[in-house]
């Protein structure tokens, strides 16, 4: 059997089903709190090696190196599209300042950085266009980075989302296989800016999960204070096949702008998965902005088993017997005692605490803002919250 067809073999049995049944919940009064280890902020338009640093909307593990990689979400507007590595120390007493360790661009097939939005040349191949990076992962088999970025939807230009892998360096690999309904066109796909904002490794490796923003335009309204909205998870092969599209039930916005008139949004901004032997959990953070209001941060537990395989269903809007996945609330980031809930979009699994918790890191994105900050958290998760 080739190397690749026994990953698809892999995600297929574990789609089906053939995992031992998971252990019974702790009861709640025996469940140990979330706790907060600790939080740190970067200095606001920080220069490190010859770049502006914000934007940060990922943040992922690298065993390799102990340290971590985040993707910033800049279109070549200030500097190249980019990632970057850090250190950032945590321990069961609390955490160490972050330290930068590296910067690199993102790079086209032919090398070079992705252009800014102005300079975009539609009449190129869709992977050296224009791009709006949002996460990145390290692959836990090569150590190089898989990443997502969210295209473009404008009155002029139909730019599609993507998930690419990318060299430690940069340099560009390939483009993997997205489903036709993620794909920019007049009347369908995505809503401009509520593309591929997560992806996560699962099975071991063997597959990639991801998820849009926000719901696609045929599967319905975004979500108001009164009502949420459905988007999609899709899991596919790390080679490439897409396997199965689940419906994501959003929550309604948490609060009306002020004005009522003003900007509001709401969707999903980062997934990582629980366990990596069981390929139907994932941690899903929700991230929302009202003006005049602020932000509300939220990270939910989903469940995919027993879900609607949706990846034939053109409309969610209009489906019939779709079940969506399950979830549970893990946590409100306004119960964590930040100093701050600023725009919290990217998550990761970091060092193994002692007594059965886990850490787990978040990050901000600034939007090169004087008014927000880039901020670093670690949380101590307990094993039994999950």
């Amino acid at each position: 059997m080739s190397p690749r067809v026994l990953p698809t073999v892999l995600a297929t049995a574990l789609i089906g089903g053939i995992l031992a049944a998971a252990p019974a919940e702790a009861t709640e009064s025996h469940q140990r709190p979330i706790r907060l280890l600790g939080e740190q902020i970067v200095p606001n338009a920080l220069q490190f090696q010859g770049t502006t640093v914000g934007g940060l909307s990922s943040i992922d593990y690298d065993p390799r190196t102990g340290g971590y990689a985040l993707i910033c979400d800049d279109r070549s507007a200030i500097n190249p599209a980019r990632f970057y590595t850090a250190t950032f120390p945590v321990s069961k007493d609390g955490v160490g300042p972050v330290t930068l360790t590296g910067t690199k661009p993102l790079l086209r097939p032919d090398g070079t950085p992705y252009p800014p939005l102005a300079l975009n040349d539609p009449a190129k191949p869709q992977n050296e266009q224009t791009i709006d990076p949002e996460e990145l992962r390290v692959d836990p088999w090569t150590g190089d980075y898989y990443w997502s970025q969210e295209g473009e939807r404008t009155a002029t230009t139909l730019i599609d989302p993507s998930i690419r892998e990318a060299r430690r360096t940069g340099e560009y690999v390939r483009d993997l296989p997205i489903p036709a309904n993620e794909k920019m066109t007049p009347a369908a796909g995505p809503r401009q800016n509520l593309v591929l904002e997560g992806i996560t490794f699962t099975g071991y490796g063997s597959l990639l999960a991801s998820e849009v923003e926000g719901p696609l335009l045929q599967d319905g309204p975004e979500a108001t204070t009164t009502s949420g909205a459905l988007s999609r998870i899709t899991l596919q092969s790390r080679f490439g096949p897409v396997l199965a599209q689940y419906a994501y039930p959003q929550e309604p916005l948490f609060a009306a702008p002020v004005p009522p008139t003003a900007f509001a949004t709401t969707g999903v901004s980062s997934m990582l998965a629980v366990d990596q032997a069981d390929p139907t959990k994932f941690l899903m953070m929700e991230r929302s902005f009202s003006t005049g209001v602020g932000n509300k941060v939220r990270v939910f537990e989903i469940d995919t088993k027993g879900a609607t395989n949706v990846l034939d269903v053109k409309s969610l809007a209009g489906a019939k017997h779709v079940k969506p996945v399950k979830k549970r609330l893990l946590f409100d980031a306004a119960d964590l005692g930040l100093s701050t809930v600023d725009n919290l979009e990217g998550m990761t699994w970091g060092p193994k605490l002692p007594d059965g918790e886990r850490s787990l890191i978040l990050v901000s994105d600034n939007n090169f803002s004087a008014t927000q900050v880039t901020q670093f958290v670690a949380l101590a998760v307990p094993s039994e919250r999950l």
